[in-house]
């Protein structure tokens, strides 16, 4: 055979893609050439590996050496192909077989001294050796935990290059590594029984829980829209096995491995700030990554003072609110990241925060400024939270009580039982949740009765409400009758449901 071949990994989004490191030397000046679309760290592999082979006591040859990453049309980036690279060249030269790396998938980093160095999504290459049937994967010791998530795969924790090839000629035992059962602190959470008041809302954070569905909280500075929306986690479900491993996937490409609240079965929960860019917010780059969007995938993403995002990151929410993905969409190709997500928002009711307020402190927003506030979330955007609420002053008197209310233990209890209808309610049809219904479920699975049909449609024409609108309202009501374990809408559930639909942000009669 003219050349020798090791096998790795790249990815595509969230997908691991094979990778052939192919490596033939030919007579002619020395020289050391990496062909296949490599970035900057690839390139830079040439000297990370010519140190590591020649500092584990190997011979580097000295002639014309290139490395070509199969497939060559698909972009390769970071330096896990180090690894590989230096196997592949050590198999041309006869220093291991070939044929003892067949069906390896490797994967580290290289120091200059040989020894194995963790790299990104490690995950992604450990599901790739489940996928395609190979024998095992080969890494850095601090990427083991985080592959072994992967059952019934073989992980094996490498030291050094030169431990590496004392396996791999059989002159010592390969090291397989056993997934340690992760035992981590005890988790503090805010819990709703902490914030005084608020029983409105913290209903509102239940069906939101409960249905999946997105909520808009709006109220004056102080009065505890943030800390309700961090104790929305105290109440979600917990994370099941498989969506563990879609969101420690996502993580792992960031370079978030070993995330304790993920791996303690917590539900994402993230909140970039209102100065965060569209391309941190939504994800994208010269060599796409996920944002926030993705990082809360099967979570919440929480977004305080919602105005303050520049109006196209807000504006970007519009497909992964709809469709649970975010397609990135470059010359050389398209890429998906999921991002189903809660949306949580909070907002004042205009600049200074008291148009609504009045009893507290008058408005002082200029016509002009109100205009300009209502106009930094647009009507689509308003359109798609399935829940509105009003947070307003909490009086004295809830402050200073000693009992602050309902704990998220029982508020939990009740979602669970809600999600669990919901489940086997979806199962033939593979929902999770009411608020992933379609239109073309809603006959099947939200239908009304007579009285309650009159009551919509009321509704509707009073209100002015799009096909947008009709659509969230009945999902809304349908996890209302969960909560309630109604088995249909009645007209109380989508009473309640109508009162939670978004209304105009600004009361420019205050």
């Amino acid at each position: 055979m003219g050349f020798s071949f090791i096998r790795s990994f790249t990815h595509l989004g969230v997908d691991a893609i094979p990778v052939d490191v192919e490596c033939d030397i030919s007579p002619g000046l020395p020289s050391f050439s990496i062909v296949g679309l490599p970035d900057t760290a690839v390139s830079e592999s040439r000297e990370r590996v010519r140190a590591a082979i020649r500092n584990s006591g190997f011979h580097f040859p000295r002639t014309r050496i290139t490395v070509n990453l199969a497939p060559a049309d698909i972009k390769k980036q970071g330096p896990a192909y180090d690894l590989p690279i230096a196997l592949a060249i050590l198999a041309k030269t006869g220093e291991i077989s070939e044929d003892a790396c067949r069906n390896y998938i490797f994967c580290a980093e290289l120091a200059l001294d040989g020894s194995l160095r963790p790299i990104n999504g490690s995950l992604l290459g450990a599901l790739l050796v489940k996928q395609s049937g190979a024998r095992g994967i080969i890494l850095a010791p601090a990427n083991a935990n985080e592959a072994s998530l992967v059952d019934n795969i073989l992980v094996h924790p490498i030291e050094t290059l030169s431990q590496l090839v004392l396996a791999l000629n059989g002159m010592d035992a390969m090291p397989i590594h056993v997934r340690e059962k992760f035992v981590g602190p005890e988790l503090i959470q805010n819990d709703l029984s902490w914030v005084k008041g608020q029983e409105y809302t913290k209903r509102a954070l239940e069906i939101a829980a409960a249905g999946g569905h997105n909520l808009l909280m709006v109220g004056p500075p102080g009065s505890g829209k943030t800390m309700l929306a961090r104790s929305l986690p105290s109440i979600l479900p917990p994370l099941t096995q498989d969506e563990m491993l879609d969101v420690m996937k996502i993580h792992s490409l960031c370079g978030f491995p070993q995330n304790e609240l993920i791996l303690n079965a917590q539900r994402p929960f993230r909140s970039p700030h209102h100065s965060a860019s569209s391309v941190s917010l939504i994800g994208g780059g010269t060599w796409p990554r996920p944002g926030e969007a993705s990082l809360a995938h099967h979570g919440v993403l929480f977004l305080d003072e919602f105005p303050e995002f520049p109006r196209i990151s807000i504006e970007n929410l519009r497909q992964p609110l709809e469709d649970g993905i975010v397609t990135i969409s470059r010359a050389s190709g398209t890429i998906q990241f999921p991002a189903r997500f809660t949306l949580i928002a909070a907002m004042n009711p205009c600049p200074c925060g008291f148009s609504q307020e009045s009893n507290i402190r008058p408005c002082v927003c200029s016509p002009k400024q109100l205009s300009g506030y209502e106009r930094k979330i647009s009507g689509p955007i308003l359109d798609r939270f399935d829940l509105s609420v009003h947070v307003g002053r909490v009086t004295f008197d809830k402050l200073s009580a000693t009992d602050g209310g309902e704990t998220s233990e029982s508020i939990r209890n009740r979602v669970l039982e809600a999600r669990k209808l919901q489940q086997e309610r979806y199962a033939a049809i593979g929902l999770q949740s009411n608020a992933e219904l379609r239109s073309q479920h809603l006959k099947q699975f939200c239908a009304l009765e007579a009285d309650v049909q009159k009551l919509l449609g009321d509704a509707i024409e009073r209100l002015q409400l799009s096909g947008r609108a009709y659509v969230r309202i009945l999902k809304v009501a349908r996890t209302i009758a969960d909560l309630a374990h109604a088995t249909k809408i009645e007209l109380p559930h989508l009473s309640e449901a109508i009162q939670y639909h978004p209304k105009p942000i600004v009361n420019r009669a205050s």
